[in-house]
């Protein structure tokens, strides 16, 4: 077990940790000298050397470490996870007990009380995500808490740190139990996804978007044409076509993206051949469909916070309202765009103030039609709310 050590927080940061924020930062301790490695135990104290709260030291993105309990003499061991997990699972039993949903999130990080940890289930395996090497030194409790808590099949890991916070490729994902068939096939509001629990960083379907493709394909996809941009495995192409899409248009730089998306088709029993697949730069896409005066019912913008290829780099914060100009000048009146990012940098508000602008340059009109946030089982706190990253609106193309 790591040590504990104690550190002094700034007088203008004390009600911000009493109050519940649970992300460290290094600007808020006065002597943030002492914290040497990460792992390390923190018993953050006021000016007076009262007790606020306990953490651990784990860099991850802006952070230096996160809050794990507010009581001085809780002991941060195999049982203190224990509880966590278990805490999880409660609040998650209807995803357990649903039939035509088997892939969700078990542990949402700090939402579930231990920043820098996520776990996933995918029907029967479950997938641990450790975003700092803070919290994976802890890997030993939490993987006894997690086999004590929990029924499986297997357990996988994925590491998402390194001395640049970048995902460490790992020769083998697989910890313990069974190992996975590759792919298994798991469900989402009755829609198949093939997913690789052991192929790289990402395993084939973004699960915090499982709310916007139910209501694509219930609600808006029937008789219509749709373009998915920026479109991975063509998760929301799939939950479109179900959803009685006369066609979908796929489009993606990445050249595992014709495949998957194929797989992802397959999968559902759909004939991947009716719906069209392209490798491309969604701009370049763009502009031959402006040259071309290819309109469309509903066009998907779910783009990376942040990308860069040869000829571009793209910016969530600084680039999306250009992005959906182009996206506007190709859908049709009356259509539908869908508008989606996970930037935690911005807030709804002013993702708000994107489409309003990107509106406003063209001269068009629009109305929203919904708002989505993250789904229920990525639990979020009210005192964090960076930490509910998603933000998606439907927007009707008026004029």
């Amino acid at each position: 077990m790591m040590q504990t050590i104690d550190v002094s927080v700034k007088p203008d940061f004390v009600s911000k940790y009493k109050d519940g924020y649970p992300l460290i930062s290094k600007e808020s301790i006065k002597n943030w000298d002492k914290v040497k490695e990460e792992g390390t135990l923190l018993n953050l104290l006021d000016e007076k050397g009262k007790f606020i709260l306990k953490a651990y030291h784990g860099r991850q993105n802006k952070g230096y470490g996160w809050a794990l309990s507010t009581d001085k003499d809780e002991k941060i061991d195999a049982r203190y996870f224990s509880k966590k997990f278990k805490s999880a699972v409660e609040y998650r039993k209807d995803f357990y007990a649903d039939e035509s949903t088997t892939a969700f999130r078990v542990f949402n990080g700090e939402g579930d009380g231990v920043g820098g940890l996520t776990i996933d289930y995918f029907d029967g395996f479950y997938l641990l995500t450790w975003y700092s090497l803070g919290i994976y030194e802890f890997k030993e409790e939490i993987l006894e808490a997690l086999k004590n808590s929990v029924e499986y099949k297997g357990i996988y890991q994925k590491k998402r740190f390194d001395s640049k916070g970048k995902y460490l490729n790992e020769k083998d994902d697989f910890i313990s139990g069974e190992k996975a068939e590759a792919p298994i096939i798991v469900k989402e509001n009755g829609i198949n996804f093939a997913v690789y629990l052991d192929d790289g960083a990402m395993v084939g379907v973004f699960l915090d978007q499982k709310d916007v493709r139910h209501t694509i394909r219930d609600k808006y996809a029937k008789g219509k044409t749709v373009l998915n941009t920026f479109s991975y495995t063509g998760a929301f192409s799939v939950a479109a076509a179900l959803g009685g899409a006369t066609k979908t248009t796929s489009v993606d730089l990445a050249k595992r993206s014709l495949p998957k998306t194929s797989e992802q088709f397959r999968v559902n029993k759909i004939n991947a051949d009716t719906q069209e697949i392209i490798v491309e730069d969604v701009f370049n896409y763009f502009k031959y469909a402006v040259k071309k005066k290819l309109l469309f019912d509903m066009v998907v913008l779910d783009p990376p916070s942040f990308a860069r290829s040869k000829k571009r780099t793209f910016s969530a914060s600084k680039d999306y309202v250009n992005l959906l100009k182009e996206a506007i000048q190709i859908t049709k009146k009356g259509g539908i765009i869908i508008a989606s990012t996970n930037s935690a940098n911005f807030s709804m508000m002013t993702f708000s103030d994107f489409i309003s602008k990107a509106f406003r340059e063209l001269k068009g009109k629009y109305k929203i039609k919904e708002r989505f946030t993250l789904p229920k089982d990525f639990k979020v706190l009210d005192s964090f709310k960076e930490g509910n990253y998603l933000k998606v609106v439907f927007i009707e193309k008026i004029k």
